[in-house]
C-alpha cells in the first residue's frame, strides 16, 4: 500500500511539472484535465494515508473520535504546503533549461522554508496528540506519518532531474 502511494504521488510528478515547451503547446482544457486527473490523485494519496494511520494506529473508538478531527486540520495545512511544493516543482520546470546561480539558490530557499513549515505543522499536530491521547500515541503517530512522509519526498526527489 505505501508502494502505492508513491506511484501515485509520481503520476503528480510526471503530470505537473510539464515542460515548458510542452505546457505552452497545451490548450487549457488539457490544463484543467491535467489538474482534475491530479486532484484524483491526490485525493487517492490521502484515502491510502488514511487507511495506513488506521491499521497502524489500532484506535478505540474513543480515540479516533478524538485523533481524526486533529489529523483533518493537519492534512488540511499539509495539502496547502503540498500546493506550494506543486508550484516550487513547476517553476523548478518553467526555469530548468535557463538556471541562473540566482533562480538556483531562489527555489532552494524555498525548498528549505517549505521542509520548515511542515515539520513545524507536524510538531503542531505531535503536540495537539500528546496533549489529548498522550506521548505514546502521539509518538506512533509521528513514526508512522514520517514514515509516509519520507516515502513520497523519496519518490518526489527521485523523479526530479538535477540542475544542469
Amino acid at each position: 500500500m505505501i508502494s502505492r502511494i508513491a506511484m501515485l504521488f509520481s503520476l503528480i510528478l510526471i503530470l505537473a511539472p510539464v515542460l515548458p515547451a510542452q505546457r505552452t503547446a497545451q490548450s487549457d482544457d488539457q490544463q484543467s484535465n491535467i489538474q482534475a486527473y491530479i486532484d484524483l490523485i491526490r485525493a487517492d494519496v490521502k484515502a491510502e494515508k488514511v487507511e495506513i494511520l488506521g491499521a497502524m494506529m489500532q484506535f478505540t473508538p474513543d480515540e479516533a473520535s478524538t485523533f481524526w478531527p486533529i489529523y483533518k486540520s493537519y492534512d488540511a495545512d499539509l495539502t496547502k504546503l503540498g500546493d506550494q511544493k506543486l508550484a516550487l516543482i513547476k517553476e523548478y520546470a518553467d526555469n530548468y533549461d535557463s538556471m541562473t546561480d540566482e533562480k538556483a539558490d531562489e527555489l532552494v530557499q524555498k525548498s528549505f522554508a517549505l521542509v520548515s513549515d511542515r515539520n513545524a505543522l507536524l510538531k503542531n499536530c505531535y503536540e495537539q496528540v500528546k496533549n489529548k491521547m498522550g506521548a505514546k500515541t502521539a509518538a506512533r503517530f509521528m513514526q508512522v506519518e514520517h514514515q509516509l512522509v519520507m516515502i513520497i519526498d523519496l519518490q518526489i526527489a527521485s523523479q526530479l532531474p538535477a540542475v544542469k
